[in-house]
């Protein structure tokens, strides 16, 4: 059955997480009766409170490093925690996280013949060499490095959904996701769009690592979840990985300026040195996407900021933000 359609069975791993709980969103308004699983390391049942109601929605909490056993008829896998605050926390869970968590779920799929659908990730391409980043650019990754526990991670669970493609007949769709932002990021994650607003929205001094000319792209959340519902409906011959994300591409100076105008912040901007392998350059060739799914960003990032900037601001008025920490 199709999701843009609805009546399909469907699995969301990490469904309570930013990306999972649009998701399941997503799903349920299409008339999908989807199963939400998460171990909220970094999701969040506020995230998905209010589809707790709608009768298509189960809730599990589990930790997909142990096997699941679920009747669905499509997996998205996108549990693993995301930003290096959080994937750095317990480097070797992450890896089990991506690992691990591939085997069992790549299991579940060849078990009830579902479809399956990896959350990949840019960082697979580490600091690139190739500037935009193409699907065939192997990448530049440091493979006992501090981000490796991510950055491996998620090469190993690619390799292992095309090995079960290859070995298993099995129907895969890998998506490797770029810099993503909107409500529900979490606001002490580590990542650049939430801190900068979080810093900008508290006058707090906004940290810039480096000199702020290393690129980022930055897309919309609706705009990346529109992309993963339209890969999951692809023919079963195309399997990706395929970029998602926006190739505009701003330096981390410029956003950060952006956000101070936005907020009309009076947050200094203070510069502190580079994180060890903190990719330079990051920018999505999204030409495969554009050809297989018809699809690319629509969204403008200022549009998108102005969401996101009004999603914390209430976040903040309603006082939540230490109950919301990772400890």
């Amino acid at each position: 059955m199709s999701p843009l359609s609805g009546s399909a069975n469907i699995l969301v791993t990490g469904g309570a997480g930013f990306l999972g709980s649009h998701l399941c969103e997503r799903l349920l308004k299409a008339g999908n009766s989807v199963v939400c699983a998460d171990n909220f390391f970094t999701g969040n049942k506020k995230n998905i409170a209010h589809l707790l109601r709608n009768p298509l929605f189960e809730l599990l909490r589990h930790d997909i490093t142990f096997p699941l056993y679920v009747e669905v008829e499509q997996i998205y896998n996108l549990a693993c925690p995301a930003s290096p605050i959080h994937y750095q926390f317990d480097p070797v869970q992450t890896t089990k996280t991506s690992v691990h968590g591939a085997i069992n779920m790549l299991g579940l799929a060849k078990r009830v013949r579902a479809r399956i659908l990896q959350a990949s990730t840019s960082e697979v391409y580490g600091d690139p060499e190739v500037h935009p980043q193409p699907e065939n650019y192997l990448g530049r990754v440091n493979p006992i490095g501090i981000r490796s526990c991510y950055d491996e991670g998620k090469r190993c669970a690619e390799t292992l959904f095309f090995d079960y493609w290859r070995q298993h007949a099995l129907e895969i769709k890998v998506v490797r996701i770029f810099n993503t932002y909107g409500p529900r990021m979490h606001p002490n994650d580590g990542r650049v769009v939430s801190n900068f607003i979080m810093q900008a929205l508290q006058g707090e001094d906004i940290t810039i690592y480096g000199n702020g000319q290393q690129t980022r792209s930055f897309c919309y959340v609706d705009d990346l979840i529109d992309a993963l519902i339209l890969m999951m409906e692809t023919p079963k011959e195309i399997t990706g990985p395929i970029n998602i994300g926006n190739p505009g591409e701003y330096t981390i100076l410029e956003l950060a300026e952006t956000i101070v105008r936005m907020t009309h912040s009076k947050s200094k901007l203070v510069f502190k040195p580079l994180p060890l392998d903190d990719p330079r350059q990051r920018k999505p060739d999204i030409s495969l996407a554009k050809n297989h799914l018809n699809w690319e960003p629509k969204i403008s990032l200022q549009d998108g900021l102005k969401e996101t900037i009004h999603y914390f601001k209430k976040m903040i008025a309603g006082n939540v933000i230490q109950l919301d920490k990772v400890v």
